[in-house]
């Protein structure tokens, strides 16, 4: 029992579809909304962790309505509307820059391979980068307005991003964690990649490879140290 006791469990997941994800478009800090098939696949993951016996004393989310709308549905499901969610910029998706809203066949055409391709496969390497007078630069849309432009992406390699979010795991998420509260983090592909680098202490080339399916909550056990245990997706019981 007291082990049991001293295993803490953090739940990432990641967004349902998007209507971009459908499409294929670099998203980024578009703020797009859930496809019917993403709000049917928050809603199974609401059913899931709720038969599975999972509850929560808080959330965190980006700012994009695609993660807080994944988010209000699954805690809508589970009946936990009531818990406080903490949204913050800090936990959204990778800024593709230039390449945001394009398809892939259209930022191929337009930058060319390399410039596109090595945004996916080096942890390093950025994108091609928005002119601050952009519409998609963040520091000229009205929701970031209080937030000093100079923190804010022109583009992001994963890296960038990484350094992003570092500041809120290490001060705001972890220490909610260490008073024991159950969380779960809703946000995206290339955010949940860096919060698994620090859980699973993963090389870059390990990140690099990480595939992290939409709408499938990971849990990661962690001890009373917040070392990790093990993690693995949530599936329903069989039977």
């Amino acid at each position: 029992m007291s082990e049991q006791q001293a295993i803490t469990r953090l739940i990432l997941l990641r967004h349902g579809q998007s209507v971009w994800n459908k499409d294929k478009h670099f998203t980024g800090w578009s703020d797009v909304t859930l496809s019917p098939k993403g709000e049917q696949e928050a809603e199974r993951t609401g059913r899931l962790l709720k038969e599975a016996g999972y509850t929560f004393d808080i959330c965190f989310t980006s700012e994009l309505q695609r993660a807080t709308d994944t988010l209000k549905i699954v805690l809508a499901t589970m009946g936990l509307e009531g818990i406080p969610i903490r949204q913050d910029w800090r936990l959204n998706e990778r800024h593709y820059g230039a390449l945001e809203g394009l398809r892939r066949w259209q930022a191929v055409r337009q930058f060319g391979i390399w410039p596109v391709l090595g945004t996916q496969v080096c942890f390093a390497a950025a994108p091609p980068s928005l002119e601050l007078s952009d519409a998609r630069f963040p520091g000229n849309q009205a929701r970031y307005a209080g937030i000093d432009k100079s923190l804010l992406p022109l583009a992001e390699s994963i890296e960038q991003t990484v350094q992003r979010v570092l500041p809120l795991w290490q001060q705001t998420i972890l220490p909610e964690i260490q008073q024991g509260k159950r969380v779960l983090i809703v946000s995206h592909k290339n955010l949940l990649r860096a919060l698994m680098m620090q859980l699973a202490n993963l090389s870059q080339r390990q990140v690099m490879k990480l595939s992290i399916a939409t709408a499938q909550p990971l849990c990661f056990e962690l001890d009373n140290k917040l070392n990790l245990v093990r993690y693995y997706y949530v599936h329903r019981e069989k039977g």
